[in-house]
């Protein structure tokens, strides 16, 4: 893959970062905001990342190749998988999906140009302004590619010179990105930069925490805490940490109607980015009652994800995840052969997807790569006793649910913690303007200035 040396990624393997070589990067970003990003308009930049992201959704984009080309080497991700992936991030840059974010995030779509007094305000002759922060710093998680894109997408409207810091052997997409950027507005791209090292290494990260007015972190609580400890009291941290999610299914939804449907949405969830992301479902709870019970749900699941793998099989995996799916599946093999209320289906063969239902309620960590579990509950008040042990940490709840009902278990979700709740089919798949673990994404990052006439 020979792309033009424009970031430090595209430095060439032996090639060493050093401190100095950073602090030259972060002076140059900084330079290359004032001078190119500064004077653009909120509209260019929006018409920038429109262009960037329709560029990608073409089949004969050079860039859009090179990703699925390299990526399934380079990131564990199947071609499809990667496909379906970045159609969907890309499909959201849209001009409507942009003001929308920013009518959501800060009252107006000029807010980030210029004064602007809302309605409200004009009575008592005050306007402000949005800042977004001289320079912006994300560290990145390696599990999944959107994030880390949409971090840089939202960077750019908030006019932020910005450092992207990639774990080991995960720049490819961010990589192709800001490529793909430069080839439409050079100058855009130059107040970006992409690297990768090994996290922890605080000789390149103290240096260049210290440039930052702001700093974002993807990763587990324990990294997200040491990041935090490391950072200059006038820094602002953006932290987000683990989290699970998980499905919904009501047993009056379960109707010979609609169960097609719904096994095939929940199936999308497990299938999208391998389940590795924080939105991805590690347990669906079917409840009891319907014309289709958990268990015909669970052995419905497994065949739809056998004929998925078809279509858009799993990445390959390392030898230590391949061994712990292994030995879960051993542990349920022991189970249902003993009780019947265990049930498992497996890929043959492979360890390409596993379904286990079970009557015990409580909520599993799934080992991930498409290992999914049903659970039989009677009501949601069963469903958040059963999965008291992770409230407070669940970021999506995936549902299929009665129209009528949907407001009502929505509120009872909210009430129990859950920031997001959408249909089956959309977990991996959240909306440009999805407020991220219930937090504003794009005026978290900004600075208000009011003025009082």
């Amino acid at each position: 893959m020979n792309l033009p040396n424009y970031f430090l990624a595209d430095l060439p393997p032996e090639a060493t970062l050093s401190p100095s070589l950073l602090a030259e990067a972060c002076a140059a970003l900084k330079h290359n905001r004032e001078r190119y990003l500064l004077p653009h308009s909120t509209q260019s930049i929006i018409q920038v990342l429109t262009e960037v992201a329709a560029g990608w959704l073409d089949p004969e984009n050079p860039f859009r190749k090179l990703a699925l080309d390299h990526g399934p080497s380079q990131l564990g991700f199947s071609r499809a998988t990667l496909a379906r992936g970045l159609d969907d991030f890309f499909r959201q840059l849209t001009v409507e999906n942009f003001r929308t974010l920013l009518e959501q995030e800060l009252g107006e779509p000029r807010r980030l140009d210029d004064l602007v007094a809302t309605e409200a305000k004009r009575d008592g002759d005050r306007a402000a302004i949005a800042t977004g922060p001289e320079f912006l710093v994300h560290i990145a998680a390696g599990n999944i590619p959107n994030p880390t894109l949409m971090s840089m997408v939202l960077g750019l409207l908030t006019r932020s010179a910005q450092f992207v810091k990639c774990a080991r052997g995960t720049t490819l997409l961010p990589r192709l990105f800001a490529h793909s950027l430069y080839e439409v507005q050079p100058k855009l791209a130059a107040c970006l930069e992409v690297a990768e090292w090994r996290g922890g290494d605080t000789t390149l990260e103290a240096g260049l925490f210290a440039e930052a007015d702001c700093v974002t972190a993807t990763g587990g609580d324990e990294v997200l805490l040491a990041i935090r400890h490391r950072l200059p009291p006038r820094t602002r941290f953006l932290g987000y940490g683990h989290r699970v999610s998980f499905g919904f299914v009501a047993g009056d939804k379960l109707t010979p109607h609609h169960v097609r449907k719904i096994i095939a949405h929940a199936a999308a969830d497990v299938v999208a980015w391998d389940q590795l992301g924080c939105l991805s479902p590690h347990v669906f709870y079917v409840q009891s009652g319907g014309a289709v019970s958990p268990v015909q749900f669970a052995e419905q699941l497994a065949a739809e994800l056998a004929r998925r793998e078809a279509s858009e099989p799993r990445g390959k995996l390392s030898p230590e995840a391949a061994a712990t799916i292994a030995s879960r599946r051993a542990i349920y093999q022991v189970r249902a052969a003993h009780s019947a209320d265990t049930h498992l289906w497996q890929s043959p063969d492979s360890t390409v997807w596993t379904v286990v239902c079970e009557a015990d309620g409580r909520f599993p960590i799934s080992c991930l790569y498409r290992f999914i579990y049903v659970k039989p509950v009677r009501d949601l008040t069963e469903l958040f006793q059963s999965a008291d042990a992770v409230r407070g940490q669940i970021s999506t709840v995936g549902v299929a649910v009665p129209e009528q009902r949907a407001a009502e278990i929505t509120m009872q979700l909210a009430r129990w913690g859950v920031t997001r709740v959408c249909p089956l089919g959309q977990m991996q798949n959240p909306p440009l303007n999805w407020r991220h673990d219930g937090r504003p994404a794009l005026a978290d990052l900004v600075r208000w200035t009011d003025y009082e006439s």
